[in-house]
């Protein structure tokens, strides 16, 4: 297999079929795993029911590092593809963007950046690209970066990982894309807590202790 699709999920069973369906239509995408990360809702009953998807079922929940890591280990792919599972609007053409400047050989990693979807998502991207989860990544870094137990920081992670390789890094826009906020899918007081244990992860990580 050339290129595999790793989707981590955790309690998304609203829009993770979307997210299936989209990367069922790109052509160039030979492998789909979803990792279930401990969902305590539907998520891996919906994965289950979708043929030719490979679910990874994860006990308890090992935050978004975890749950990379457990799909990078049951694909032998070269060319990875990472997509969030709670994204809203996902089309084909997305995919195909973000996977252009790896595939063409210009870059050894792409990041996806949400422009023209919602203003709360959109600045939050502007301002910081790298929480972005929409990645296309070749294999060796990733199976390098130790982001086995990083949770809500991992996307910084992997950004400084790139960084500290001098691999070769491109932005991509994916217009008219969006995801939904923590506050909207687990309430808004666990949401911002969330959110709060986010930003503290990520602040380790940009100083240089997580």
């Amino acid at each position: 297999m050339r290129i595999a699709a790793i989707v981590p999920a955790y309690n998304e069973a609203m829009t993770v079929r979307h997210v299936i369906h989209v990367l069922q239509r790109v052509e160039e995408v030979d492998e789909i795993i979803v990792v279930n990360d401990g969902s305590t809702d539907r998520t891996a009953e919906i994965v289950a029911e979708e043929l030719g998807v490979v679910l990874v079922n994860l006990p308890e929940n090992r935050g978004k590092g975890g749950a990379l890591k457990a799909g990078l280990d049951v694909t032998q792919a070269q060319t990875l593809v990472l997509l969030d599972a709670d994204l809203v609007g996902l089309r084909v053409e997305h995919v195909r963007a973000l996977m252009e400047p790896v595939l063409s050989g210009r870059a050894d990693a792409a990041i996806g950046v949400f422009v023209e979807g919602r203003p709360s998502t959109d600045i939050a991207q502007r301002i910081l690209p790298q929480l972005s989860g929409q990645r296309c990544i070749k294999r060796e870094l990733l199976e390098t970066a130790n982001i086995a137990g990083t949770r809500f920081g991992v996307e910084v992670a992997l950004t400084r990982h790139l960084e500290e390789m001098r691999a070769r890094l491109e932005e991509v826009h994916l217009p008219h894309l969006t995801h939904y906020t923590k506050e909207e899918k687990m309430g808004f007081w666990r949401g911002l807590q969330a959110r709060l244990m986010m930003y503290y992860e990520v602040a380790r990580i940009l100083v240089g202790r997580g």
